[in-house]
């Protein structure tokens, strides 16, 4: 049965209305509703309520509290005289300043205005009121910390596109065109004749400087108009136009004057430091801190500060939500949200080829490299000179082209609640642009990250980091699993966790031991009085990888061997660990079990593990909080299984808890059937090798 909340999302607006009634008659009168069904199935404002709407209707006995309508729509006006004549409030719900990634994406930020709505200069608005409020220094303080952020973050109202990636002039001003009919011109005391206006002053009061157009994105990516003759002004000498769709961002940082009517990104300008011309009567406009063409609203007499209008604008006026715990957030939060994904989304080429991923990788590495167009090769020789190329792991295929910049992935360190092997989806992959982690006979990002050593600032992030995670009892595939207890009497208890002995990161990370049985032997002969646990490689267990070679005779030489133990069980009872590069040995240092290492993991060589072979590159002693900052922060990239954008190892860290909880999800045909396939395939590699 599907739940009616459920249901009624994927109702249209009449199907919606009629479920919603049917739900509700012969029940208590709703105290929220709204004019617009569009607005009731808002996740957002259901989670800035509290409680999503219900469809307004004068079916409805009593009276509701609050009717809300979207801004000065025809539901807005509406919501407004209802409320009047049935004495409710009327609030009217707008996007918020710090919208979304794309137009098409939910937004992350409402505002709700009781009063008027923020971009109607002809009457009060709650934010006007706001504007004018006096501040504390603590708000004060808070204000300018958020406009801060807000640059470094480098985000705007939609942040979907990359920055302009044309040459800039050395001097230029910037002006901002807008959609034709947008109600916030008119209802900013302007008219089309103002761009015309605003262009001609921005050539004349700038004769030294190139002039910028920037045309809005909707021109070119939704057909709508403009209030400029793009083909005429294409041969002016001073002009140049900025048609295709970008980021305002990298524009805004070097613009002398940025010349507006209305666009919201003149109050981007103001937070940039830059001079703003205003042509229209925005919000931001009419309080000393822009040139404004048209007179201000009495209102606005007594001005205010870049503070006030800050605090108003991003703090007091909207509401902001978390799209993955689907609940009320911060405006920093929100700014550090969006700034993560500006900063991950543009962080490779707008282009890149990929060659031999599965399609069932394909789609997961069209995820973990949004922001990119990603074409998908079957040929290493169609890979066209001069491409950034993807590939999986550490193979490199013949035939590339000399100067092809390749990125390898692999799987994250916080990974899934299941097993790769078995198609469980990622929460976590790298994207190595040097080598990659399990590789020591060459750097990797991450050993130059940790060789340089990581921003201080991110330790004590890393250190609440590390504690939340074995408090959790998370590890990288969170399996549900058989709890182990310590027999008593043992002085010294040793595991000795089981690696795929096909896997690369022995090939590529275990120049000595790389064997099982060989491992076990070592340890053995080293601890000859311990009590050693051998640990099989789940997948091994699973059926999915080959045992190593004579690994099912490992009872010979440990006294335990575990195939179903929980690993977080046991390394809270022994007394070490030791391994060739098992990521087991990193689990083991985060819960400070010591590590043995007899082949050269990205953990090993930093003095926080004891060093059989140690790696000469390795040179910079780092602490445990280091490594963390780099294995689980800088390195690898989270996508969250709530919003499927990028998110943070914290919020991985929920979701792989809320995860494991709930039990892995019942795989679907095609997972089954590559499974069995895979496990019968294994079966006879194993009988084939006797």
């Amino acid at each position: 049965m599907i739940p009616r909340a459920l249901l009624l999302r994927r109702l249209g607006g009449v199907g919606y209305w009629c479920a919603s009634m049917a739900g509700r008659l012969g029940g208590p009168a709703p105290q929220v509703t709204a004019t617009s069904v569009e607005l009731c199935r808002t996740p957002a404002l259901a989670a800035v309520l509290g409680e999503a709407p219900q469809v307004q209707s004068r079916l409805w006995p009593g009276r509701p509290r609050e009717i809300y309508g979207w801004g000065q729509r025809a539901s807005g006006r509406r919501a407004r005289a209802v409320a009047q004549a049935r004495g409710a409030r009327g609030i009217v719900v707008e996007d918020g300043f710090l919208r979304s990634l794309g137009r098409e994406e939910a937004p992350v930020s409402l505002v709700l205005d009781d009063l008027g709505i923020y971009y109607d200069c002809h009457a009060p608005s709650r934010l006007e009121a706001l504007i004018g409020a006096p501040l504390t220094p603590e708000a004060q303080a808070r204000a300018m910390a958020l406009a801060l952020d807000w640059r470094r973050a480098g985000v705007s109202k939609y942040n979907g596109s990359r920055d302009h990636a044309g040459d800039l002039p050395p001097r230029y001003v910037l002006v901002l065109d807008q959609v034709a009919g947008d109600l916030s011109i008119p209802r900013g005391g302007a008219e089309p004749a103002d761009f015309t206006r605003m262009l001609e002053a921005a050539l004349e009061e700038n004769p030294e400087a190139e002039v910028l157009l920037k045309v809005h994105p909707d021109v070119f990516t939704r057909a709508r108009s403009g209030h400029f003759d793009l083909e005429a002004l294409a041969a002016h000498p001073r002009l140049h136009i900025i048609g295709t769709p970008c980021h305002p961002v990298r524009l805004l940082r070097g613009a002398e004057v940025v010349y507006t009517v209305t666009s919201q990104v003149g109050f981007e300008a103001l937070l940039h430091g830059s001079r703003v011309r205003c042509f229209g009567m925005p919000f931001y406009a009419g309080w000393g801190l822009t040139e404004d063409a048209r007179p201000a609203p009495a209102r606005r007499a007594a001005g205010a500060t870049l503070a006030q209008l800050v605090h108003a604008t991003l703090i007091g006026y909207p509401a902001y939500v978390d799209p993955e715990r689907g609940a009320r957030s911060t405006p920093e939060a929100a700014v550090a949200r969006m700034g993560l994904q500006r900063a991950l989304r543009g962080a490779f080429p707008e282009e890149i080829h990929a060659l031999g991923f599965s399609p069932w990788k394909r789609e997961v590495l069209r995820d973990f490299l949004q922001g990119s167009r990603v074409i998908f090769l079957r040929d290493p020789e169609a890979v066209p000179a001069g491409a950034t190329l993807a590939l999986w792991g550490n193979e490199t295929p013949p035939g590339l082209p000399r100067d092809v910049k390749i990125l390898r992935l692999e799987d994250g360190f916080l990974r899934s609640s299941g097993l790769g092997a078995d198609l469980v989806r990622p929460l976590s992959w790298v994207v190595d642009d040097r080598g990659i982690y399990y590789d020591s006979t060459r750097p990797s990002r991450l050993e130059e990250l940790m060789q340089a050593g990581p921003d201080p600032a991110l330790l004590p992030r890393a250190q609440a980091l590390r504690a939340s995670i074995v408090a959790a009892g998370v590890t990288k595939y969170n399996l549900r699993a058989a709890p182990w207890r310590r027999p008593g009497g043992l002085l010294k208890v040793i595991l000795v966790p089981g690696q795929v002995e096909a896997d690369a990161s022995l090939k590529y990370g275990a120049p000595g031991v790389r064997g099982n049985i060989a491992l076990l032997r070592a340890v053995r002969a080293a601890n000859p009085g311990a009590h050693i646990l051998y640990k099989p490689h789940p997948d091994v267990v699973a059926g999915l990888r080959r045992q190593g070679a004579g690994e099912g005779e490992a009872a010979q030489y440990c006294d335990e061997v575990l195939t179903e133990a929980d690993p977080v069980s046991l390394l809270g009872q022994v007394d070490e660990v030791h391994t060739m590069t098992s990521l087991i040995g990193f689990e083991a240092l985060l819960r400070g079990v010591p590590v043995t290492c007899y082949g050269q993991p990205f953990y090993s060589g930093w003095g926080l593990t004891t060093d059989m072979l140690p790696n000469p590159r390795r040179t910079r002693p780092g602490t445990l909080e280091e490594l963390v900052a780099v294995a689980l922060i800088t390195y690898p990239r989270y996508i969250s299984r709530t919003s499927g954008h990028f998110t943070t190892p914290e919020r991985a860290i929920e979701e792989l808890v809320a995860w494991k909880q709930a039990g892995p999800s019942r795989p679907g045909l095609l997972r089954r059937g590559k499974r069995r396939i895979l496990q019968l395939w294994v079966a006879s590699g194993l009988k084939k090798n006797g």
